[in-house]
């Protein structure tokens, strides 16, 4: 039997997975690490030990293995997106990787948008507004602070490409993780030289773009012989973590889409081409399937939210317990209405002043009320991302996955306030396994996406919206209201902390 090995390169931590070639998941190794935290909103890591880690995962999971020792034709990775690994002529690295959580670059966001010209013409290069995660401000943010380092820079390249480049010596990336740097134009699928020249960048030290499924290169003969690859084991470039995570939940043609309740939130829609105006309610990326892009809600917090719940107020109460307590309340928390922006908000507010709130605590609350409320706050923010998203796409098959979906109340509250039904699938894996699909698609032992997984992916639960979906109507729009209401109060509470 022949193989493929798909690797998901995390923030804290990195897995392999080993897949047929037929598509079925074989088994799985991790490792974990942790970023480096700094004062002012700086997270750093190291590469050398995304590689190390990255290296001792393969080992792991070969030792597990010893029926695929020399049947491993190809590996692909899904890598963090936005984080920064600026590389030397030598192609050594100059500093730590600038990682995507790290927000010290507010002040290089508004030059781009002044560079640019005003945000809609950025949108109209990029399809994408300046936020502190993307890669553009930090390069920015590099030149204007380390300028002995921005001199010796020759490229600049992703985490999962310095993957790929330790294990075959080749710089390369794919157009889902070009597209993340904010340097991409997303609807011709090529650097954007307009914006380069706008902000200085020389397109010199971006890498050459090549599809998700496109060839890096053959993996070194000593890391093949180490690790018991096959001779002559390709890399595949891999993607973008979330566009790997759609393709590993079947998100592969036009009306398909997909929920993740994680520790953030998302919703993902496939998208041919652009048709609609680009405000920046969502991002607009391109997709590891080809010639297609996807448009993505992010929200900040979203099974976060009940773990803070949790640890807050339940401390020695199950998840289990939480759900039955959560399933005794009505729908709509008897009016106790949760905002999930504990840490601000993205889509579709782009709000990092956002708090979190309860509203309408009354007498006859109880613990149900409370848990329930929270779970439909994050409901609520998902229908926000879902408004956003199909501006762009119809979806007419939407998945959901993530930690919320184990949660039969959770997955039941998100059909009934989006009134749509969801499916479950059997799979878990996400990210690796859509990096697994890609390297059998790459290597050619998979002719496309729709056969790759092999049949191996199936609906094992599908949700139908209920008769609450009547009470979430009304408050949904409750819900946006006191946003809006309280936008100007944030900003009053920042202020007041100074």
């Amino acid at each position: 039997m022949k193989y493929v090995i798909g690797i998901d390169l995390g923030t804290s931590g990195v897995k392999t997975l080993l897949v047929s070639h037929g598509g079925e998941i074989i088994s799985s190794a991790q490792v974990s690490y942790t970023p480096d935290f700094y004062s002012g909103g700086r997270v750093e890591q190291k590469p050398a030990a995304w590689w190390e880690n990255t290296f001792k995962a393969l080992k792991d999971l070969m030792e597990k293995n010893p029926e695929a020792k020399g049947n491993v034709t190809a590996t692909a990775v899904s890598g963090q997106m936005h984080s920064s690994v600026f590389l030397d002529s030598n192609n050594e690295v100059i500093r730590p990787a600038i990682l995507w959580n790290d927000t010290r670059t507010t002040a290089q966001t508004k030059e781009i948008v002044e560079a640019a010209g005003g945000v809609k013409s950025l949108l109209d290069m990029t399809c994408n507004l300046a936020l502190e995660g993307f890669t553009l401000p930090k390069i920015l943010w590099l030149r204007e602070n380390e300028p002995e380092n921005y001199a010796r820079v020759n490229k600049v390249i992703m985490p999962k490409d310095y993957i790929n480049f330790m294990l075959t010596g080749n710089i390369k990336t794919d157009e889902s993780d070009a597209a993340g740097t904010l340097l991409f134009d997303v609807k011709n699928c090529r650097w954007s030289g307009e914006l380069c020249g706008k902000t200085g960048v020389s397109p010199r030290i971006l890498p050459e773009v090549i599809p998700s499924a496109g060839v890096v290169g053959e993996i070194k003969a000593e890391f093949c012989d180490e690790l018991g690859f096959e001779k002559g084991c390709l890399a595949i470039a891999g993607g973008a973590d979330n566009s790997c995570a759609a393709i590993g939940n079947g998100v592969v043609k036009e009306g398909q889409g997909v929920i993740s309740i994680g520790t953030s939130g998302t919703v993902i829609g496939y998208v041919g081409e652009i048709k609609s105006e680009v405000t920046g309610g969502v991002h607009l990326f391109n997709y590891s399937a080809p010639n297609s892009r996807y448009a993505m809600g992010c929200m900040l917090c979203a099974g976060e939210a009940l773990n803070w719940t949790k640890r807050t107020f339940f401390e020695n109460t199950s998840f289990d317990e939480l759900n039955v307590l959560a399933e005794k309340a009505p729908a709509g928390s008897g009016g106790l209405v949760f905002l999930p922006y504990l840490f601000g908000e993205r889509s579709p507010h782009n709000d990092p002043d956002a708090k979190g709130a309860f509203v309408g605590i009354f007498g006859g609350c109880e613990k149900g009320n409370i848990i329930r409320s929270v779970m439909e706050g994050v409901g609520y923010a998902v229908r926000d991302l879902y408004e956003e998203v199909v501006k762009f796409t119809d979806l007419n098959e939407i998945f959901i996955t993530g930690g919320g979906a184990k949660s039969k109340l959770w997955g039941q509250i998100c059909s009934d306030i989006l009134n749509k039904p969801l499916e479950v699938l059997n799979i878990s894996e996400g990210p690796s396994y859509g990096a697994a699909l890609i390297a059998l698609v790459g290597s050619g032992a998979a002719e496309s996406f729709e056969a790759a997984n092999g049949g191996n992916v199936e609906v094992v639960r599908e949700i139908t919206p209920s008769e609450n979906t009547e009470v979430y109507k009304k408050f949904y729009p409750v819900f946006r209201q006191l946003y809006k209401s309280n936008k100007e109060n944030f900003k009053l509470i920042k202020e007041a902390l100074k």
